[in-house]
């Protein structure tokens, strides 16, 4: 069996690494229900915990569960990397999606096993650093992505990344259902980078509240700003309001100056969501979530058919 035929175990769908929401239960039940669950490794507060995440991740699947991936922060600034590596090199997940960094610290590592190496990039000058580099697949990050966002369509960066890179493609950005999968592998994508479809789901960590605002919410309510970080992300509106932020006045930059309580800052009360952000009406298993994408991809896959006959 192939390396895609192993990660594209039902749909070709990635539950994409979410900041603070993305832990072993989501990631546990993705994989169960036949997509490739993944979380960042920051998710964990020490190395310690990063190795009982792995190991009950590791644990509790099977070889007829999709196959799980892991996010790893490769700037030079994050001091644990080569501990997060040993890691790695331990549990062996099937991928390793890098970013903010170079991928190049973790390609021994994961070709030792045979994992694939992915990079995470968001402009097509990171995507031909990372090609040049030797990655096996691109995680490209479009406009509408919920968290730190891109520029591009999901559409014009597949065909602009096809110019120059014949590797693995999973396209992120606004992708929330069946018929979006299904035009995303039809335009060139591999796989689909789906974070936002999955904040509402029961096994994310996400707070109640936050997966409340989730479901009520539609793209009308988004935010898109480099305040809060510094980089340019997509907000909840209600999120920024809840924190006493003006959402329409938030100027260049507030990283510096918001602080919560003890002066220390409290991002996690600021919540991001993705364009696709309306397509969760419930707070439901990621079970369910996945049984609606791929009912929903055959419809699309189907009339596709019927269309070009």
């Amino acid at each position: 069996m192939s390396e895609r035929e192993r990660l594209n175990k039902r749909l070709p769908v990635f539950c994409a690494p979410m900041f603070l929401v993305s832990g072993p239960e989501l990631v546990i039940a993705a994989c169960k229900a036949g997509i490739s669950g993944s979380f960042p490794s920051t998710n964990t507060r020490t190395i310690e915990e990063l190795d009982q995440w792995m190991k009950q991740i590791s644990d509790a699947l099977t070889p007829n569960d999709a196959p799980w991936i892991m996010n790893l922060i490769t700037h030079s600034s994050y001091p644990r990397l080569d501990e997060d590596l040993e890691l790695v090199a331990k549990y062996k997940p099937a991928a390793v999606i890098t970013a903010l960094g170079s991928p190049r610290p973790v390609m021994e590592t994961v070709k030792s096993y045979g994992g694939l190496v992915f990079a995470d990039v968001v402009n097509l000058r990171l995507a031909k650093k990372a090609a040049q580099a030797g990655v096996d697949g691109l995680a490209c990050i479009s406009s509408g992505a919920g968290g730190h966002t891109g520029e591009l369509s999901p559409f014009a960066f597949i065909s602009a990344v096809r110019e120059f890179f014949d590797g693995y493609i999973a396209v992120g950005g606004g992708i929330s259902d069946g018929a979006g999968i299904a035009g995303a592998i039809a335009a060139g994508a591999d796989f689909v980078y789906m974070g936002t479809r999955f904040l509402a789901a029961k096994e994310s960590m996400a707070p109640q509240e936050y997966k409340e605002m989730v479901v009520a919410a539609t793209s009308e309510d988004l935010v898109v700003s480099a305040a809060i970080t510094g980089t340019k992300a997509s907000w909840l509106r209600a999120s920024l309001q809840k924190a006493g932020l003006n959402p329409d006045s938030l100027g260049e930059s507030i990283e510096r100056n918001y602080t919560g309580v003890s002066g220390k800052k409290r991002w996690n009360g600021i919540w991001a969501a993705g364009q696709g952000v309306g397509r969760s009406r419930t707070i439901e298993p990621a079970a369910a979530i996945v049984d609606e994408l791929e009912r929903e991809y055959r419809v699309a896959v189907d009339r596709f058919k019927r269309v070009v006959a």
